[in-house]
């Protein structure tokens, strides 16, 4: 019932989104953000801009806008404008967002010729860090819950790197393909600490799931650091095709989708860092073309995995009705 319960919220979110998102293409200009109360329905404020919004993303306590070339940070509970940042040409309104207090930060692209990523303190008001990852310019990223990790992606789409945000010149790599692929979406599992998988959505119709906790464990077998067992200097060690798990042909080649890793349970084993634990994932899939799919991914002690696609819709008739 709970997870009944579960999905029948995930779909009302998903088509609450898309019907703002019709309602704004017909009627609102794309430079005004709307508030919105779900519960009653109604407005509670309207933002004005110069530019287009590109992306918007909140926690309890910031709002943040992001713009081609400006992001807005608000108080969240008054809508005070806090800061504004400068930044880099940013047409695709990249950006990534920690929605943890003690950790929250925002990461938007540094430079459009490399694959720099600006890490910024929102609490604070102040720049964090900025992160080399890539030699080409960045095409994804995202952040885990707890804003310790950044996950980056490149327009080449073969390597998807990990970054520990306090040691930002340190990396974690895993290979998606040899061929590129635009890489449409990532997602950390949703872990207080270490996420125990990162899960990375293509154009090439597959999903792909990385396994943060079996390529950290094998590591920290050789390191007497936690930390360098994790991140280590040299990121052209972490490429074993082991911490790889993919789906193929999930979705049609070529249509943008984006998935999200709902639930975690650890199935047996210890969740020492020495030992490998076996994973069941629930991961949430919604493409352009209107199909919201759910998978459970699970992986074993001896690291096989499983895809199961546990049900589908298709959005639009329910839309339409």
């Amino acid at each position: 019932m709970n997870e009944l319960l579960e999905l029948l919220l995930l779909l009302r979110c998903c088509i609450a989104l898309i019907y703002l998102h019709l309602l704004e293409l017909a009627s609102l200009s794309p430079r005004r953000l709307c508030l919105f109360n779900t519960t009653r329905g109604s407005p509670l404020k309207e933002l004005n801009f110069l530019t287009s919004i590109l992306a918007v993303r909140m926690n309890k306590k910031r709002l943040v806008v992001v713009l081609v070339e400006k992001t807005f940070v608000y108080d969240l509970n008054t809508l005070v404008m806090l800061d504004t940042i400068d930044t880099v040409p940013n047409p695709k309104g990249l950006c990534a967002f920690s929605p943890s207090l003690e950790g929250c930060f925002l990461a938007v692209p540094a430079s459009t010729t490399k694959g720099a990523v600006l890490v910024y303190n929102v609490i604070d008001l102040q720049s964090h860090s900025e992160i080399d990852a890539h030699r080409s310019p960045l095409a994804a990223i995202a952040l885990s819950s707890n804003g310790m990790y950044i996950a980056t992606a490149s327009e080449q789409g073969t390597l998807i790197r990990v970054h520990l945000v306090s040691e930002s010149t340190k990396s974690y790599s895993f290979r998606r393909g040899t061929y590129p692929s635009t890489i449409y979406s990532l997602s950390f599992g949703p872990s207080t600490q270490l996420p125990d998988i990162l899960i990375a959505t293509s154009s090439s119709g597959s999903i792909h799931a990385f396994s943060l906790m079996l390529a950290i464990n094998q590591r920290s077998k050789r390191s007497t650091s936690f930390l360098g067992s994790v991140l280590p200097d040299s990121v052209s060690d972490a490429l074993d095709p082991a911490h790889h798990h993919v789906l193929q042909n999930a979705v049609p080649s070529g249509i943008r989708s984006y998935a999200v890793v709902r639930k975690i349970e650890k199935l047996e084993g210890t969740s020492s860092p020495s030992q490998f634990t076996s994973i069941r994932a629930t991961v949430s899939v919604i493409t352009y073309s209107g199909y919201f799919q759910e998978y459970t991914l699970s992986i074993n002690s001896k690291n096989e995995s499983l895809w199961t696609l546990e049900r589908e819709f298709n959005l639009y008739p329910v839309i339409s009705s």
